[in-house]
């Protein structure tokens, strides 16, 4: 952008300096002017137009179309929710949020859609937006040429917490992906805890799922491995101890009108739940 605006202001400047040299001299014929202005303000813009929009529409967007299902290695679902994004893996049993993992160097189809209003997945380095529209499923191709994390978010307006509906790509070694996607598989080990008991017969299982126990919520996110995740409320808060104690306790504070109440416990009860979720790994 700033490129064009540059080349937008040597292009006055030259007209400036054009009609200084020439601001004594008789203009052009009547008929002479008139082809000048049909050639410079008609006939050049339609040739520019219509260059860029076949150069577009022939070249560029072969680089950003969906991918033919042939030509990529892996494929990811998404789903947009009210305010956070449901991962998942087909062909495995693997369900996470807000935070997505792909191998590097791997051409990554991505699936997209919505469990209740339009909104938008874009992740700027890795590719343009595409839209999450209720009943269609949006693709598009990532591909990561090394380690990193891409941070993304919702980039069209979903209501009140909008602007927290972020999500992050972690771009990983193969074999480090590979070890990552055989954890998500797993599904939580068996704990008998006061913590445990807590989540399982309170309003947290209505909720949140956690595979391999009696909670089987889909309202929010599934929590199977919640702490192996860096971050939580869809990158609002950071995976800590605090944090989820925050989270639990006053989230309307911190994030109001998602659809998750506060959970008003003693202070016992409170790092007993936090112990319990710290330990889904």
């Amino acid at each position: 952008m700033l490129g064009g605006a540059w080349i937008g202001l040597l292009l006055v400047a030259l007209l400036l300096a054009f009609a200084w040299i020439r601001r004594n001299r008789r203009g052009p014929s009547e008929a002479a002017s008139t082809r000048i202005v049909v050639a410079l303000g008609v006939a050049l813009p339609i040739a520019v137009i219509a260059t860029l929009f076949f150069v577009s529409d022939v070249f560029i967007i072969r680089t950003t179309q969906a991918p033919a299902a042939t030509a990529t290695r892996l494929t990811i679902r998404v789903i947009g929710h009210q305010w956070w994004w449901e991962v998942r893996y087909p062909g495995t049993t693997a369900v996470t949020a807000n935070e997505i993992h792909i191998p590097v160097r791997t051409r990554v189809l991505l699936q997209a859609t919505t469990a209740d209003v339009i909104h938008s997945f874009w992740v700027p380095e890795l590719n343009r937006k595409i839209d999450t529209i209720p009943g269609r499923v949006n693709e598009i191709e990532l591909d990561a040429d090394g380690p990193g994390v891409y941070r993304g978010a919702c980039a069209e307006y979903c209501g009140v917490q909008h602007a927290h509906m972020a999500l992050a790509v972690y771009a990983q070694p193969r074999a480090a992906f590979r070890r990552w996607l055989a954890l998500q598989e797993r599904p939580a080990k068996a704990v008998r805890s006061a913590g445990a008991a807590l989540f399982l017969d309170g309003t947290c299982s209505e909720c949140h799922a956690v595979r391999g126990t009696s909670a089987s919520g889909t309202e929010g996110p599934d929590l199977t491995h919640l702490a192996s995740r860096h971050t939580i409320a869809a990158l609002t808060l950071a995976n800590t101890v605090h944090d989820l104690a925050a989270w639990i306790t006053r989230n309307q504070q911190i994030k109001p009108g998602n659809r998750m109440i506060d959970v008003r416990l003693p202070a016992p009860k409170l790092r007993a739940l936090v112990a319990y979720l710290r330990s889904l790994r």
